[in-house]
């Protein structure tokens, strides 16, 4: 069995982004059933930064030192007894389930591995699994219909961004909330924007102002009070989803799927080729080398980012 000497973040205990930090890692053969893979892209996300913070330790335990990381894209390197379909060289995208993609290579299940179509380039199809399965479970958690009108709290976001153009695509009209600076852009994909109030009754009022008729559902990606908001405007607690406000879930009864309750290899393959063939836009704000995760996570956690960040582990 050969070994190569990789890269991987790492952190040593719960804190901000200063406890983030590269180090040297031995990177074996995958063994049977695996996959070993160069990480091209491998997106971030809010939850990882949670996690590091110590704010989900009890719904997500970390053992450390620890690794981070889900969305990854890039190119196979070796395969483990018992895996076919892919061979060395081939281009893929995928998850991992293990903390791990924030790294120059990861190995994962071989069904958590599928051929990245041509159309999907690397960064977007690194930044596809975390945001791209909540916008998919938020979508599904809500059934929306033909010209039924869904609001997205937090639409200008990485999830959001997504989410909308998963609900125009099955016909619904979208209200999406969104500072101001945003609303050009979520105009351009079909989108109602609101702008966020200086208080829930403001935004209440703008989110009326910009469905008069009614809301049907309402697909929440921001927390801090939408699904309260929504509750207020008549929206049926059925057809509420929020990845944002866990005490929202129990409190109101909504629904609370995000990414674990999509995340499926057909999923991911569907996501993967409406990116591919232009259906849906996956917009990436921002690459930055895996030296410089500390500056990424920095910049996300304002939650002013209109986008995907991404690290490209390749870089130094």
């Amino acid at each position: 069995m050969s070994t190569r000497t990789g890269r991987a973040v790492r952190f040593d205990r719960y804190g901000d982004v200063d406890e983030l930090y590269v180090t040297d890692v031995e990177v074996e053969d995958p063994p049977p059933g695996r996959v070993l893979v160069e990480v091209g892209a491998a997106g971030i996300n809010p939850g990882e930064a949670f996690i590091r913070s110590g704010a989900l330790a009890e719904v997500f335990p970390t053992t450390f030192p620890s690794g981070e990381g889900s969305d990854w894209a890039g190119t196979v390197v070796a395969v483990g007894d018992g895996v076919t379909g892919l061979e060395p060289g081939d281009d893929v995208f995928g998850w991992t389930d293990e903390r791990a993609s924030h790294a120059t290579y990861v190995t994962v299940p071989a069904e958590q591995v599928l051929p990245r179509p041509a159309g999907l380039d690397v960064a977007t199809a690194g930044a596809l699994y975390v945001a791209g399965m909540a916008a998919v479970g938020s979508v599904e958690a809500v059934d929306p219909q033909p010209g039924e009108t869904v609001v997205v709290s937090g639409a200008a976001g990485g999830v959001g961004q997504i989410a909308v153009q998963l609900l125009a695509a099955r016909g619904a009209e979208v209200v999406g909330i969104a500072s101001e600076p945003h609303h050009a852009r979520l105009r351009a994909m079909g989108v109602t924007p609101a702008a966020y109030g200086a208080d829930a009754a403001e935004t209440g009022a703008n989110v009326r102002a910009a469905a008069p008729e009614h809301i049907d559902a309402w697909v929440d990606l921001y927390g801090g009070g939408y699904v309260a908001i929504a509750r207020e405007l008549g929206v049926p607690a059925a057809r509420i989803n929020t990845i944002a406000d866990f005490d929202a879930v129990s409190e109101y009864g909504v629904n609370g799927d995000g990414t674990a309750a999509a995340a499926s290899r057909e999923n991911m393959a569907e996501l993967g080729e409406l990116v591919a063939d232009g259906v849906v836009e996956i917009p990436i704000a921002a690459g930055y080398p895996l030296d410089d995760v500390r500056d990424a996570y920095t910049e996300l956690e304002k939650r002013h980012t209109a986008g995907k960040i991404v690290l490209l582990p390749q870089g130094r």
